[in-house]
């Protein structure tokens, strides 16, 4: 046996520990950075608001800090402005009547609750006036017993901006801080969720999730897992040049295949993607399954049925077909029964959600948007022309 056979459970080992190691170190740095910029945040909305500083003062404050600490990130004027609006935005967390900037949190129900206290402790800052004691007070959350400490301090900084700025409502923060700690998405995958204003489309999907999934549990699962409308901002019909009747459903599926990450990330997580027009041979019967996933949180298949029009009843039946079939030959003894998601442009959402009360399939229906229906905020966003270009081409190949 060589050497490095003999050691490898000892590298694994090692590995593991410097990963996790690594892991603990990075998550810390993030929980001191938002409790020195919270603090920071005080401090200048303290100074500012009460107009004790001029005008300028901070472009000043920022200038001076990099002359006296050479290599100094992070304390541009606009990211001393976004501390405060950091502060302010989640100023309710603290007491009111404290004169110091705080901290410390509670424990709040978490599995990390020891190592947070810990790492936010040792990072304390400075009081609003900053005190000679440097007094320590703990963040008032008796107020709101269900803030999730744990996502607060698990997302980053930039992260908590682009969710104060586009997300007004307090509870509408806390979802996108969940979700961003859930899904992890990039500053600007998280802003076009909130454009796409995720929170007010979630639990609306029309739906006989709980009629037909016997587990009330898995049936609120599926509900939470889909939307009523998505943005596929990925399928832009009007770069291609071409007009509503001259695009069939081909063209929007081979736009999502070629951009199949984007399409998952639009959906959520645990989607694994496993094929486009699916064939299925039945009785002597071919069927061809537009998009075909495996959702690893709800453990069953997922077909999507794409429609570039409006919603007909129709539909409900091609789709039904289809999951009797995955459920009959293609199930596992493992998985759930499959659900069916039929993705049109138009629906009256009420008339789906009645015509599908007596379809015994999971199956929900759900409207999309395409690039050519967006503002121009978000077109700015979309891959070049030249690269839409060369998907249809490939598409009509």
């Amino acid at each position: 046996m060589s050497d490095i056979k003999q050691y490898q459970s000892a590298v694994d080992v090692i590995k593991t520990a410097i990963l996790q190691s690594q892991a603990r170190a990075a998550k810390a740095v993030n929980q001191e950075q938002l409790a020195l910029y919270y603090g920071i945040g005080r401090y200048v909305s303290a100074n500012t608001r009460k107009k004790n500083w001029g005008q300028g003062a901070i472009e000043a404050i920022s200038n001076q800090l990099k002359q006296e600490l050479p290599g100094l990130r992070g304390f541009s004027a606009r990211n001393i402005k976004n501390m405060r609006i950091f502060y302010e935005g989640w100023c309710m967390l603290e007491r009111h009547n404290s004169a110091v900037v705080t901290a410390e949190f509670t424990e709040f129900n978490t599995k990390t609750a020891d190592e947070t206290r810990h790492a936010i402790v040792n990072s304390a800052v400075a009081t609003a006036e900053f005190e000679d004691d440097r007094e320590i007070r703990q963040l008032q959350l008796a107020n709101l017993p269900d803030f999730p400490l744990r996502e607060f301090l698990s997302i980053s900084f930039t992260h908590h901006i682009a969710i104060l700025a586009k997300a007004k409502a307090y509870d509408e923060r806390v979802f996108y801080m969940k979700y961003a700690d859930s899904y992890k998405p990039t500053v600007e995958d998280l802003e076009k969720v909130i454009k796409q204003d995720l929170y007010h489309h979630q639990d609306k999907i029309p739906n006989n999730f709980l009629a037909t999934i016997p587990d009330y549990k898995q049936a609120y699962r599926a509900i939470r897992m889909f939307k009523d409308e998505y943005l596929l901002n990925f399928i832009n019909v009007e770069e291609l040049g071409m007009h509503d009747e001259d695009v069939d459903e081909s063209v929007i599926e081979s736009n999502i295949v070629h951009n199949v990450k984007n399409f998952i990330m639009t959906f959520g997580r645990g989607f694994a993607f496993c094929g486009s027009q699916v064939h299925y041979d039945k009785l002597g019967h071919d069927h061809w399954i537009d998009l075909l996933f495996f959702n690893r949180d709800l453990n069953r298949t997922v077909v999507f049925e794409l429609k570039n029009g409006n919603f007909k009843v129709g539909y409900l039946a091609q789709l039904s077909a289809y999951l009797r079939i995955l459920n009959d030959d293609d199930r596992r003894s493992h998985e759930e029964a499959p659900i069916g998601i039929i993705l049109c442009r138009h629906a009256d959402k009420e008339y789906a959600g009645y015509i599908m009360q007596d379809f015994k399939q999971p199956m929900g229906i759900a409207t999309y948007k395409t690039a050519d229906e967006m503002d121009p905020e978000l077109l700015k966003a979309l891959p070049p022309k030249e690269e839409l270009q060369r998907v249809f081409e490939e598409s009509s190949k």
